[in-house]
C-alpha cells in the first residue's frame, strides 16, 4: 500500500468551526497513525467569502492544537503551490477541465442567465435547476466561434442520464444514486475560477491524497466526485465522511450557540488540550472506555473505522468536566500564569494571589468559574444569618454568636498568621472548650467569607486575608448576629 497522505483544506472565512477542527484532527490522526503525511491546503477560490486574517487564524490554530502539517504553503515539498488561488493563476484547473472536454466528459456551456432561469422548477417546495445539456450538442465550430467572440462560458461535467453511480464510504458504506439525479455540475465558473468540487478532485489527485476526511454534508455530491475520477482514469481515494455535530437540542452547531469555534472555546476559558481531546470523541470512540487522551495517545489509538454514523452531540457540560480534569492536572506555575488575569479581575487588594490560585485550582472547570469562588476576598457579600445554621455541625446563629465572641481573643493574640499557626490555635481553643471542630470552624468560615461554599477552610482564608482583615470580619459578623438574632 502506498504511503497514507491526508489533507486539511480549510477555506479562510473566519474563526475555525468545531467541525473543521474535528476534520483537521481526524485527518491528522489517520495520517500519523499510519506514519503518513499530513498536508495543509488553503482553499480560497471563493473570493466572496474570504476574510482578511483568516489564513493566520488557520496557522495559529493548527500550531496551538499540535496538528503540525508536513506540507503546506509554508512547507512546499514539490506538489505545491498549496493555495488554490495560486494554483488557479498557474492555469491548473482550466488545463484539466479542457482535458475532460477533449475526452467528451465535459463541455463548454454558453447559456445566458436568462435561459438558465427558465430551467428552474419547483420540486417539493424547493426551487431546483437541472441543466438540459443544451450546449452539449454544439458543434466544434460553434464552440470555437463563441470562444473567439469572447462569449462568457462555463465548463460543465457531462454526466450520463441513465444507469447508476455507486460511491463507497468507509463509514456509510456503499451509496448508489440514479444518474438521472446527477446534474451536469459546473467545473469552471464564468470568472475562470474552478468550483469547490472540481478543484478538490484535481488537487487531491495531484497531491497524492490517499484518504479524504470531510463532513457528511458532502455525501450527496460524492457520486459526482467519483465520476470525475473515473473520467480522468484516476484512482479514487478512501473517503471518510464524519457525522454531523449538533447542540444539545439536536440542531446543527451554529455560531449563535456561542461555542461553535475553537476561538470561542478559548475565550470561554477552555484549555486547548481539553478541546482537542473532546473534539476527538465527537463521533469516534476508542475500543475501551478511556476518555482522557493526549494527542500522542490519540495517534496510537485512533482507528477511523470506529467513527459513528449518528450525529455527535456537543455537550458543553461534558467538555467542562473534561476541562476540569486537565485544569487540575496542570503544574501549579502553569495554572497560575493562566489564572492570574481572571483573579485580578476580581481581587484588587494586596493579597497573595498565588495562594488564592492554589485554593481554586482543584475546584474549577473553566477559568471564568474563578470569580464566583473568590469574590469574597474583595469584600464580604451581604448574607442571611441563616447561613450559620448547619445541622451536621449542630450550629445555629444563636450558637455561633457566643462561639465567635469566645474565639476572638485567641485570634487577636496570635502573631503568626500562617494557616498552620491559625489552625493550631483554633484547634487548641476547640480542645480547651470541648467543642466539635465544625461547631467552631463553620461559624468562623461564614464570618470571614459570608459564603455557603468557599474554595478553602476558615484558616486558609484567614491566612490570605491577614490578621487585621480577619479580625475586622469576625467583629463585623458578631455585630451582624447581635443585631439580627
Amino acid at each position: 500500500m502506498s504511503k497514507v497522505r491526508t489533507r486539511f483544506a480549510p477555506s479562510p472565512t473566519g474563526r475555525m468551526h468545531v467541525g473543521n477542527l474535528r476534520t483537521a484532527l481526524y485527518a491528522y490522526l489517520i495520517a500519523k497513525h499510519e506514519g503518513g503525511d499530513y498536508i495543509l491546503r488553503i482553499e480560497d477560490t471563493d473570493q466572496e467569502r474570504y476574510v482578511e486574517g483568516a489564513v493566520d487564524i488557520i496557522y495559529r490554530t493548527l500550531e496551538k492544537t499540535g496538528l503540525i502539517h508536513d506540507e503546506g504553503p509554508d512547507k512546499d515539498k514539490g506538489v505545491g503551490p498549496y493555495v488554490q488561488s495560486e494554483r488557479q493563476e498557474q492555469g491548473i484547473y482550466l488545463e484539466y477541465a479542457k482535458k475532460l472536454v477533449e475526452k467528451g466528459e465535459a463541455y463548454y456551456c454558453f447559456c445566458t442567465p436568462e435561459r438558465l432561469e427558465t430551467l428552474k422548477q419547483n420540486v417539493d417546495g424547493k426551487e431546483i435547476s437541472i441543466y438540459d445539456k443544451h450546449c452539449l450538442h454544439l458543434s466544434k465550430e460553434e464552440v470555437e466561434k463563441n470562444l473567439a467572440e469572447g462569449k462568457p462560458y462555463v465548463i460543465r461535467q457531462n454526466n450520463p442520464r441513465t444507469g447508476t453511480t455507486t460511491f463507497s464510504d468507509e463509514i456509510y458504506g456503499d451509496i448508489t444514486v440514479d444518474n438521472a439525479e446527477l446534474d451536469d455540475m459546473i467545473l469552471i465558473k464564468s470568472d475562470g475560477y474552478p468550483t469547490y468540487n472540481f478543484a478538490n478532485v484535481v488537487d487531491d489527485h495531484l497531491m497524492g491524497i490517499t484518504h479524504v476526511v470531510r463532513g457528511n454534508e458532502y455525501l450527496s455530491s460524492s457520486p459526482k466526485y467519483n465520476r470525475l475520477y473515473e473520467a480522468f482514469g484516476w484512482d479514487v481515494p478512501v473517503y471518510v465522511h464524519c457525522p454531523l455535530i449538533t447542540n444539545e437540542e439536536h440542531q446543527k452547531l451554529s455560531k449563535r450557540s456561542g461555542h461553535s469555534s475553537y476561538e470561542d472555546l478559548l475565550d470561554q476559558g477552555f484549555l486547548t488540550e481539553a478541546i482537542v481531546n473532546y473534539v476527538a470523541l465527537l463521533g469516534w470512540s476508542p475500543e475501551d472506555n478511556q476518555e482522557i487522551f493526549s494527542l500522542e495517545e490519540l495517534v496510537k489509538a485512533f482507528d477511523y473505522r470506529r467513527i459513528n454514523k449518528s450525529p455527535a452531540v456537543f455537550d458543553v457540560n461534558k467538555l467542562k468536566w473534561m476541562n476540569g480534569e486537565y485544569m487540575h492536572a496542570l503544574p501549579f506555575d502553569t495554572f497560575y500564569e493562566m489564572a492570574e488575569p481572571y483573579i485580578k479581575q476580581v481581587v484588587t487588594k494586596d493579597y497573595d494571589l498565588k495562594k488564592i490560585a492554589a485554593l481554586v485550582q482543584s475546584r474549577i472547570e473553566i477559568f471564568p468559574d474563578i470569580a464566583e469562588h473568590i469574590d469574597f476576598f474583595e469584600e464580604v457579600p451581604e448574607y442571611d444569618i441563616a447561613m450559620y445554621t448547619h445541622k451536621k455541625m449542630k450550629t445555629t446563629p444563636e450558637t455561633s454568636l457566643p462561639v465567635l465572641k469566645e474565639v476572638l481573643p485567641t485570634l487577636e493574640a496570635l502573631e503568626d498568621y500562617s494557616n498552620d499557626a491559625i489552625y493550631a490555635a483554633v484547634k487548641q481553643f476547640i480542645s480547651d472548650h470541648e467543642y466539635k471542630n465544625g461547631y467552631v470552624l463553620w461559624p468562623l468560615r461564614t464570618a470571614v467569607s459570608g459564603k455557603q461554599m468557599t474554595p478553602g477552610g476558615a484558616t486558609e482564608i484567614m491566612e490570605i486575608l491577614g490578621k487585621e482583615e480577619s479580625i475586622r470580619r469576625v467583629k463585623k459578623a458578631i455585630e451582624k448576629l447581635e443585631a439580627e438574632i
